[in-house]
């Protein structure tokens, strides 16, 4: 068998990703395997799902550091410490400071829930409702030192319905979030992703044949 890709990957929260990744993991097939994850919140949910499926947990509270530099030391740390090839952003809500982002260039991916360049930061849902836009969705990027920026390296589109609230346009977009962030892994593991400058190529597989409208007509 093949070596597996070695991840870490950094929380804050409930960890839904996380889970996403970890059952991907679980498939004999998959070409990477989670070694660390890492969080800056002591009780953080997704702690406990990776301790349920017996992955070394690390807590780094940010609370505890005088600076974002030593914050992001220990953290690279941790990683390293683990041997860890590529990190994984999985609802994680601090900043990363230049030094960080360098350390770790094209190994350091995020997933973000709206179609990248559009709805960058925060409330990214409700904005998305309130524009009058017919399509969101969610991006999986590499990141780099502005926030919600990188290359992209796959996208999910969902249409957003006239009765939508900000739930229910959420929920929707988590559910393709937990299908393209494995997915997107799976190709970094096995070598298939480039990036020559602002784009991201990925051997094998082409765009869709099909065009989405919304509305639909009948």
């Amino acid at each position: 068998m093949n070596k597996k890709m070695r991840v870490g990957v950094l929380i804050s929260g409930r960890g839904s990703n996380l889970q996403a990744l970890i059952k991907a993991c679980e498939a004999h097939d998959f070409p990477a395997e989670i070694v660390v994850v890492v969080s800056n919140t002591p009780d953080a949910q997704g702690l406990e799902r990776a301790r349920r499926a017996d992955i070394p947990c690390v807590v780094v509270d940010h609370r505890d550091y005088k600076n974002r530099a030593a914050f992001d030391a220990e953290m690279t740390w941790a990683l390293e410490d683990a041997k860890v090839e590529l990190v994984c952003l999985a609802g994680f809500m601090r900043l990363l400071s230049e030094t960080f982002v360098e350390h770790w260039w094209d190994k350091l991916i995020n997933i973000h829930p709206s179609l990248l360049p559009a709805f960058k930061g925060l409330g990214v849902q409700r904005r998305a409702i309130e524009s009058g836009a017919r399509f969101s969705g969610c991006t999986v990027h590499y990141v780099r030192h502005e926030m919600d920026v990188g290359p992209i390296i796959t996208q999910a589109v969902v249409p957003i319905h006239n009765a939508d609230d900000v739930g229910a346009l959420s929920k929707r977009i988590l559910e393709q979030e937990h299908r393209i962030y494995p997915m997107a892994v799976r190709w970094i593991a096995e070598q298939r992703v480039r990036v020559e400058g602002p784009r991201v190529i990925v051997s094998g597989y082409g765009p869709p044949e099909n065009v989405l409208l919304n509305p639909a007509p009948k």
